[in-house]
């Protein structure tokens, strides 16, 4: 398992970049959480196995098809153990 923690930047919100990316996690049966920022980055945490969330982040890179991406902070870190799915919350 690996757990990596992203703040994407540029136009990704008001792209349904949130929903989508709960998709894809889902998807990928990623366990996480992404939310807005009042920066106007999105902010994601994901953990799984080490192939699923290189392809997470891979996809992370592009997004859905209104966004465009301009760069991500990408951090890792050991894994806690999130589990109950992955979850849009409340922005901050």
């Amino acid at each position: 398992m690996t757990r990596v923690h992203l703040v994407v930047h540029g136009r990704v919100q008001g792209v349904y970049y949130r929903a989508t990316t709960q998709e894809v996690a889902t998807g990928l049966s990623l366990s996480g959480w992404v939310r807005n920022r009042s920066d106007g980055t999105v902010e994601l945490v994901a953990e799984g196995p080490p192939d699923r969330v290189h392809t997470f982040v891979e996809w992370c890179n592009q997004g859905p098809a209104l966004a465009r991406v301009e760069r991500i902070d990408q951090f890792t870190s050991e894994p806690i153990g999130l589990d109950g799915g992955f979850h849009v919350r409340p922005s901050c």
